[in-house]
């Protein structure tokens, strides 16, 4: 092909509005008169109605509160007296074992109320504070292995120090 067989290309110029009234797009270079459509920097989000209120606002609610942190599966003190017999191990696997607790995997609780008389051995589960006082009290020796439950969607937080000069 050659420099005079190529194809003409159209070069029309852009418009530039609001250049004068002879340009033919001047004054209100094509915007109206007035409102906010005609300033500089409008934008008006889609999903604004006029100041009508807006339809999510108007939609009803879902009542309650969903957590999004997971939770362990929580057991009272006094079920464990009662299906534990004195030096056991309880367990994750043991409580599932004995029908105590349902398959998750966000890791077990043991709470009061009650009184722990017998001696057993708490592995893979977490304990309150006053039922490890308990614990101690009672001289039993817990084998305490606290494994927290992995969670994908924890966001690890890393402190910023402020330097101040």
């Amino acid at each position: 092909m050659q420099l005079h067989q190529l194809p003409k290309i159209n070069k029309s110029k852009k418009s530039r509005v609001g250049r004068g009234i002879s340009a033919g797009q001047g004054k209100t270079a094509g915007r109206g008169t007035k409102g906010q459509k005609s300033r500089s920097g409008y934008n008006i989000p889609r999903r604004f109605e006029g100041g009508q209120t807006p339809l999510i606002a108007r939609l009803a609610k879902a009542k309650g509160f969903t957590s999004r942190t997971t939770k362990p599966a929580i057991l009272n003190i006094a079920k464990i007296e009662k299906h534990f017999n004195d030096g056991d191990e309880v367990s994750f696997k043991t409580l599932k074992e004995k029908g105590l607790i349902s398959n998750t995997s966000n890791g077990v609780k043991i709470l009061g109320p009650g009184k722990l008389t017998k001696n057993l051995k708490f592995r893979d589960v977490k304990l309150t504070k006053k039922l490890l006082s308990d614990l101690k009290n009672i001289k039993s020796k817990p084998a305490l292995k606290v494994e927290k439950p992995i969670r994908s969607s924890a966001k690890k937080k890393t402190a910023v120090k402020k330097s101040t000069k």
